[in-house]
């Protein structure tokens, strides 16, 4: 029917929309990064990130939430929800793909473990692709999550926010080893020689 066509285009657009502000976020990061490769210190700027992961997912949940309830987040929360009531009254395609633009901006603690991932790739292009990765990645999840949301049950739900936290401290060693320059193919490579 026209009301399905007109979901999947929008929800198509919205995940094209924040894809993209990931991407250029993933870029910035690997941009930045590469001012530390530059002077040597992207080995210590990896075990760095990757001791902050693990220290942050041991932080006590009310502790993280009032970090995340702060006034800046506040302010910027209620301007998006404006922006977001003004989208919804025009009801237009440009109105999914600008409201995916901007949702990709919201805090969200797996996009900030995949831009310390781009941060790790070193250059521009490398952050870009990282985070276009991983975008494209998230893209069928968050998809079929936005059309199928009410047949998902609860328990299902917290069974996948259950394992985000194994997921983020895997990556978090990962981050660490590869700071160590052990020389392991792939996982902790020789950053000095390469």
């Amino acid at each position: 029917t026209k009301s399905s066509l007109t979901l999947i285009i929008g929800r198509t657009l919205y995940n094209i929309g924040r894809i993209l502000t990931y991407s250029l976020m993933g870029a910035f990061a690997g941009l930045f990064a590469n001012q530390f490769l530059l002077a040597g210190l992207q080995k210590y700027v990896s075990i760095i990130l990757g001791i902050v992961i693990v220290v942050y997912l041991i932080l006590p949940n009310k502790f993280k939430s009032n970090l995340a309830n702060n006034l800046i987040y506040k302010n910027v929360s209620a301007l998006l929800k404006k922006f977001y009531s003004t989208l919804n009254v025009k009801g237009s395609y440009a109105a999914y793909f600008i409201f995916g633009l901007v949702n990709g901006l919201l805090p969200c603690g797996l996009v900030y473990v995949a831009l310390i991932g781009s941060f790790s790739a070193g250059s521009f292009l490398h952050g870009f692709l990282f985070m276009l990765a991983f975008g494209v990645g998230t893209f069928p999840v968050m998809f079929l999550t936005s059309l199928l949301g009410k047949f998902i049950s609860l328990n299902l739900r917290r069974k996948v926010t259950k394992l985000v936290p194994y997921l983020t401290f895997l990556l978090a060693v990962i981050f660490i080893l590869r700071g160590l320059n052990l020389g392991i193919p792939f996982i902790s490579p020789n950053l000095d020689k390469m």
